[in-house]
């Protein structure tokens, strides 16, 4: 641990806690550095960052989103030069690993109320505190040439560079006209993974790059995030809530919002396309590689609504790129099989069939047994009676995360690596109720997070369920 980090953790706790243990936490998609810090029954995160103009950023940006009751972490120590902090420790839980679990809906919701929330900020709080400048025609050609450089000209596929140039600079023009009073503070990368699910609700993260720009950016990089895999239903019936939330009950407002929805959700997707291509085929970082097909049948969909008709040169490398050995996850032995089973510990662990060893088993028995009751006996864990009494009891869900927060890293990695077999086990006493739950629940998570994955589902004591 840095003297940093000590000196920071006394400052604000007191020098009676004692020395801190540090854990240190995932890195994400930039260069910084998280670590968990408690001692004394008090703890935090401490983060470790190269940039002192982004660190500073954060810091000041957080402490004002925090005083205008914004859901975001609070601050709690900086050093001298930013390049270290101390901030409030949200918990494990991402809205990421609660999609697809039983009430995300609402928790998508609740993240679309803090984000414009925070968007409406008045500018003048927090415009000096941003290091970016106000998203601008020179930001757009950034990203757009990002996504050229990056993931186009890697996938070989051939382009006339006039030509997109002329489909850039004929995007930038369009997405630069967008009104003032649409505009707010952007967040850039709104997305699930950047939004933390507490007992007080979600929290936004990682704004540190945020600028004075169009809101409906931000609302659209959540929404159609690749690896969501939110349904176009579902995405139309979020938009539309979000834009009465940020226009209130005025029609003809909500509409001039969302007028440039095609284009902004077109640029979004070319920006996510080369960070992919940077992180994943440059960095070689496994979550972005496996994103690639999911952001190409993104783009695949943009295609078919005709949000790339009024580009014609871009439109011709993007049906390209639809087509390409990108859209198709490669792997080294043939595609991930991710074997999900329910069990009775009576009756022994599953066996490995793959011949690899290893994967996980949770044990469901300290949740509260509905086999214990005679009109729940002859039902499994798949019967709504069933279903209705593990969840109205709530616990189920907290174990769920807990076991996705390890399974979900391990697909990813998995399927990164080219490995071909992972086991799952979730085992009861009987086999009946709470681990057949528990297994259908994950195997329904894994094949929307992963479906380049082969998913199957095996209740051992039940096989005909």
């Amino acid at each position: 641990m840095t003297d940093i980090f000590k000196g920071l953790f006394a400052r604000c706790f007191g020098d009676d806690c004692g020395i801190p243990s540090e854990t240190p936490l995932p890195q994400g998609g930039g260069d910084r550095r998280y670590f968990r810090l408690s001692a004394g029954g008090v703890g935090c995160i401490a983060a470790s960052v190269p940039d002192a103009r982004e660190g500073r950023c954060f810091v000041d940006l957080a402490r004002i989103f925090s005083e205008q009751g914004c859901a975001v972490p609070r601050i709690f120590a900086a050093s001298a030069d930013f390049t270290a902090y101390l901030q409030e420790d949200l918990g494990d839980t991402s809205l990421f690993s609660c999609l697809g679990s039983q009430g995300y809906e609402q928790l998508v919701r609740n993240t679309l109320r803090e984000l414009v929330r925070l968007q409406k900020v008045p500018r003048a709080l927090w415009a000096d505190a941003c290091m970016s400048a106000p998203f601008s025609r020179r930001q757009v050609m950034w990203d757009l040439n990002y996504f050229k450089y990056e993931f186009l000209r890697p996938s070989g596929v051939i382009f006339d560079e006039d030509l997109l140039e002329d489909d850039f600079e004929r995007m930038a023009e369009t997405l630069t006209a967008i009104p003032d009073e649409f505009c707010g503070f952007m967040m850039r990368d709104c997305q699930s993974r950047n939004v933390m699910v507490t007992a007080d609700g979600p929290k936004l993260i990682d704004f540190q790059g945020g600028r004075l720009g169009p809101s409906l950016y931000d609302a659209v990089s959540f929404l159609w995030q690749a690896r969501a895999g939110f349904s176009p239903e579902f995405r139309q019936e979020m938009l539309a809530y979000y834009a009465s939330l940020y226009c209130g009950s005025d029609e003809d407002r909500m509409r001039r919002m969302l007028a440039p929805l095609p284009d902004i959700t077109l640029f979004r997707t070319l920006q996510v396309l080369g960070a992919y291509g940077f992180r994943g085929l440059v960095q070689h970082r496994a979550h972005f590689v496996v994103s690639i097909p999911q952001a190409l049948q993104n783009l695949g969909d943009l295609l078919a609504q005709g949000a790339l008709d009024s580009y014609p040169e871009l439109k011709k490398v993007c049906s390209a790129l639809v087509g390409s050995r990108f859209a198709v996850r490669p792997s080294k032995g043939g595609r991930l099989k991710v074997e999900v089973f329910s069990f009775s510990y009576k009756k022994g662990y599953p066996e490995d069939l793959s011949g690899n060893g290893g994967g996980f088993m949770f044990d469901c028995r300290a949740m509260h047994n509905p086999g214990r009751y005679e009109r729940y006996r002859s039902l499994t864990g798949r019967d709504k009676p069933v279903v209705d009494f593990l969840e109205e009891r709530g616990e189920v869900f907290a174990f769920l995360r807990a076991a996705w927060s390890l399974t979900d890293p391990a697909v990813e990695r998995y399927l990164g690596r080219g490995f071909s077999n992972l086991q799952i086990g979730f085992g009861c006493t009987g086999g009946q109720h709470r681990s057949v739950y528990c297994a259908e629940a994950t195997a329904a998570h894994l094949r929307r997070l992963f479906p380049e994955a082969d998913i199957r589902l095996q209740h051992r004591e039940h096989p005909t369920k």
